[in-house]
């Protein structure tokens, strides 16, 4: 496994993420200027749902001093996250199921300054969803934030949902006729590499095909952060399909 080319599979899984969401660096931009806006530039941060940690990548880019915190289930996301980072003592990467009350006990801290999430909690239901931020507003230090960056979908606005979804898949369209590959396609070629095809077949075991989770409106997002525990919760940057909720304990 030492020679799989783990950078190579992190830009192409990038590739693959932001045909998705073209605006996703955005996102990730405005993630880390809450986060240096709120806890400073040496934050102690826990990537929930990580994937081949994204979130972390640009975070130590940004902050050389910070420590990440990986949990995610997937394994063939987490090798390459592991193959990624290395010898980087600023990371570690823990395998958990969010939806198990004990995964907190996994984590080699208590507490974290942030807790950052990207396009991942839409695989949950509402309902687990709602014990998931609970859990983190126990692991979010007084001051210290929650993030969440996904999509949230306001059914009080059927026309521009309709709209905004025709645009989207048009312009996904030509960009596939052009070559990118989808969601389908990048595991179809993971399952092909030595180092990956095993945890791929673990990872379809786990999870099937994709997500059947909810997606509510950031509304509820911040009604359920507040009521977890956070003091304030509201979006802080949105698409016309998707919003970075922010949550201060």
């Amino acid at each position: 496994m030492s020679d799989t080319d783990w950078a190579g599979w992190q830009q192409s899984w990038d590739r693959q993420q932001e045909w998705y969401m073209p605006d996703r660096e955005e996102r990730f931009r405005v993630m880390l200027d809450m986060v240096e806006a709120l806890v400073g530039p040496k934050p102690r941060v826990l990537d929930l749902a990580c994937g081949t940690g994204s979130i972390t990548d640009r975070l130590l880019k940004r902050f050389p001093d910070a420590v990440s915190t990986g949990v995610d289930l997937d394994p063939a996301l987490l090798a390459i996250a592991r193959g990624t980072f290395e010898g980087d003592g600023r990371v570690t990467f823990v395998t958990a199921d969010l939806k198990d009350p004990a995964w907190t006990a996994s984590l080699p801290y208590d507490t974290y300054d942030a807790v950052l999430t990207a396009t991942a909690l839409h695989w949950l239901h509402s309902g687990p969803l709602t014990a998931l931020y609970g859990q983190v507003a126990g692991l979010v230090r007084e001051g210290g934030v929650f993030m969440n960056a996904d999509h949230m979908i306001d059914t009080a606005t059927p026309r521009i949902n309709a709209a905004e979804r025709a645009q989207r898949h048009a312009r996904m369209d030509r960009e596939k006729a052009a070559g990118v590959a989808d969601w389908a396609e990048w595991w179809a070629l993971a399952a092909k590499d030595p180092a990956l095809a095993e945890p791929t077949a673990r990872r379809f075991e786990i999870y099937g095909d994709h997500a059947d989770g909810d997606m509510p409106s950031a509304g509820w997002h911040a009604d359920t952060l507040r009521a977890a525990g956070f003091g304030e919760a509201r979006p802080v940057w949105c698409s016309p399909s998707d919003t970075l909720l922010l949550a201060v304990k």
